[in-house]
C-alpha cells in the first residue's frame, strides 16, 4: 500500500476526528463520512474530502470505523448504503470502535463472504494519543489483513500488537477498559480526598510520582479529576458500554467481576443524572456538587 493511499473514515466524534487530523497531518488523503454535517464540514476545512454515504467510502479501499456500538457498525458497513453494499472486493475494514468480540467475529465472517477483509483495532490513548501518533492498538484479524492495515495504523500508534483472529483485539480492549475504568474510580476517590483537604493537586501528583501508585493513568488524569476539568477525552456513556461488554463476556466465561460491576454502576448513575456525554472526570460529581470547568 502506498504511503499516500486514500483512507476512508466513518464516524467523526472526538476519536474519529483526531484520527482524521493525524492522517491529514501525515499528508495522507482522507475521505470522511458522518451523519452530522458540521463534523464533516470541520474536517473538510482541514483538507479531507467528503463522502455523502458510507458506500462512497469504499473507493478508498481502506476504511476506518470509529463508531459507538455494534449496531451502528453493522448499519454503516452492511446496511443498504453501507461500506460493503456495492463494491466490497478488496476493501479492508479497520474497526477502531470498541464493540463486542462475538459481534466482531460475526462481522469479519460476513465481510469475508463478500470478498472484503476485516481487522479489529480498538485503541487506548484517547484523542491526545491519536493526535500525537502514540496510540496503543490491539489487533485482531487474519495476518494478511493486519499487514495491509499497518501502513495506516503505524501513523496513529506507537504500539501495535496482533493478538490473533478477528475479535481478539476487542477482547483485549475489554481487559484494557476494566483496568482503566476501575482506575478512574480509584482516581476519583483519591481526588475527592485531596479536594476535601484543600491540597494542591499538582503538588500531590509530584509527591506520588515515582512511587508504587504512579502510572500513566495517574499522570494524565489525576489533576484533571482533582480540578474537575471536563474538557473532552472520553465520554461516560462509552465507559458504561465498554464495561458492560466486559461483564457480558465475563458472565459467558464464568468469571466474576465485582470491582468492575461497582465501577460500571457508578458510571451508569452518572448517565441517569444527565452526564452520559460528559468526560470521565464527571465521576467527581458523585462526591459533591462541583463547580466544573467546561
Amino acid at each position: 500500500m502506498s504511503a499516500h493511499t486514500e483512507v476512508g473514515i466513518a464516524g467523526l466524534g472526538v476519536m474519529g476526528s483526531a484520527i482524521a487530523r493525524r492522517l491529514l497531518g501525515r499528508e495522507r488523503a482522507v475521505r470522511v463520512y458522518d451523519i452530522r454535517p458540521e463534523a464533516v464540514a470541520e474536517l473538510t476545512r482541514d483538507g479531507a474530502s467528503m463522502a455523502e454515504s458510507p458506500a462512497l467510502l469504499a473507493a478508498s479501499r481502506v476504511v476506518i470505523l470509529s463508531l459507538n456500538t455494534a449496531r451502528i457498525v453493522e448499519q454503516v458497513v452492511f446496511g443498504p448504503d453501507g461500506v460493503l453494499s456495492e463494491a466490497p472486493d478488496d476493501v479492508l475494514v479497520v474497526d477502531m470502535s470498541s464493540i463486542d468480540p462475538g459481534r466482531t467475529r460475526e462481522f469479519a465472517e460476513r465481510a469475508a463472504k463478500l470478498g472484503a477483509g476485516w481487522v479489529d483495532a480498538p485503541l487506548s490513548g484517547g484523542a491526545p494519543g491519536a493526535e500525537r501518533g502514540e496510540l496503543t492498538l490491539m489487533l485482531g484479524g487474519e495476518e494478511e489483513h493486519v499487514e495491509r492495515a499497518l501502513p495506516v495504523l503505524g501513523a496513529l500508534a506507537s504500539r501495535l500488537t496482533h493478538l490473533g483472529p478477528a475479535g481478539s483485539g476487542q477482547l483485549v480492549k475489554s481487559v484494557n477498559q476494566v483496568l482503566v475504568g476501575c482506575g478512574f474510580g480509584a482516581l476519583a476517590e483519591a481526588a475527592a480526598l485531596v479536594r476535601s483537604a484543600g491540597l494542591p493537586p499538582r503538588q500531590v501528583l509530584t509527591a506520588l510520582s515515582g512511587g508504587r501508585a504512579d502510572s500513566a493513568l495517574l499522570q494524565e488524569f489525576f489533576v484533571k479529576f482533582a480540578e474537575a476539568d471536563l474538557s473532552p477525552t472520553g465520554r461516560v456513556s462509552n465507559m458504561v458500554k465498554d464495561l458492560d461488554s466486559a461483564r457480558d463476556y465475563a458472565r459467558s466465561a464464568g468469571v466474576p467481576l465485582p470491582v468492575t460491576t461497582a465501577v460500571a454502576e457508578l458510571h451508569r448513575w452518572l448517565t441517569t443524572a444527565g452526564h452520559g456525554d460528559a468526560d470521565n472526570a464527571a465521576l467527581m460529581h458523585y462526591y459533591a456538587p462541583l463547580e466544573v470547568r467546561p
